[in-house]
């Protein structure tokens, strides 16, 4: 009676995981043909470099899917369960993410230009990388975060980018505006990297910090002479541009 029992509920394990698999391959099929599959089930399925520009992809389940840099330009992504999927390098521009579940979803060196991110917790979704992300999905300490991400990576550009966001959302931050001195520094604006030192030395000195207010002292006066023809700025013996910056970003590592 048991062994019966027992290979009754084996049987219909199999045929309904039988059945679950060819809903996903239906579904998966009907994707790639139309663009056109809200409520889809597409847990775990293979869609890397795809053309989905524009896709209707509503409330669809894209568990653990990899969406690889895919093109998803202005799909509509609304309630899709993304958790565990991989979307590294994919094009979301002016995509609908409104509800969306991104708990672990890779988003690293994604495109989020204009994308609609109303109502999304990204605080377990990895971004590093990410290009365009909207104000909303981070604080000012997030995107300080990942600017320093690009920051490390010789991004500089990038890292400006992310500072840029942090100061739009606390304009007080001394850490920001020091961090943002250093990589404009290292684009070779020294005009740019003085201002912004000097306005991280104000905010600190305003707060009391020594410490921080030292090291933007510092900082300034480290551009400035860097910036002066001399022939011991160019002198390899003396330290040259490479040895200034190295001790520089020691120093401040700690900033950030």
């Amino acid at each position: 009676m048991k062994l019966t029992t027992i290979a009754t509920t084996i049987l219909l394990l199999t045929s309904f995981a039988a059945t679950a698999q060819a809903e996903n391959i239906s579904h998966l099929q009907q994707l790639l043909s139309t663009k056109n599959c809200p409520q889809c089930d597409l847990t775990g399925v293979g869609l890397v470099m795809n053309d989905l520009a524009g896709a209707k992809l509503e409330r669809a389940n894209l568990v653990g899917a990899n969406l690889s840099q895919t093109n998803l330009t202005g799909a509509d992504l609304r309630g899709a369960n993304l958790s565990g999927a991989s979307l590294y390098g994919a094009n979301l521009t002016g995509a609908d993410l409104r509800g969306a579940n991104l708990t672990g979803t890779d988003l690293r060196s994604a495109y989020l230009t204009n994308a609609n991110v109303q109502g999304i917790d990204v605080r377990k979704a990895y971004l590093e990388g990410a290009v365009g992300i909207p104000t909303a999905l981070g604080t000012a300490d997030d995107f300080y975060k990942w600017g320093y991400a690009a920051w490390q990576k010789n991004d500089f550009t990038g890292a400006i980018e992310h500072y840029d966001r942090a100061i739009g959302l606390n304009p007080q931050f001394p850490g920001v505006y020091l961090a943002r001195s250093v990589a404009k520094f290292r684009l070779q604006d020294d005009a740019g990297a003085v201002k912004d030192a000097m306005v991280a030395e104000r905010l600190y000195f305003a707060k009391s910090d020594r410490e921080g207010t030292q090291v933007a002292q510092a900082l300034i006066a480290k551009i400035k002479f860097a910036g002066k023809p001399s022939e011991s700025n160019t002198n390899v013996g003396n330290g040259n541009f490479v040895d200034l910056i190295t001790g520089l970003s020691t120093m401040l590592l700690r900033f950030f």
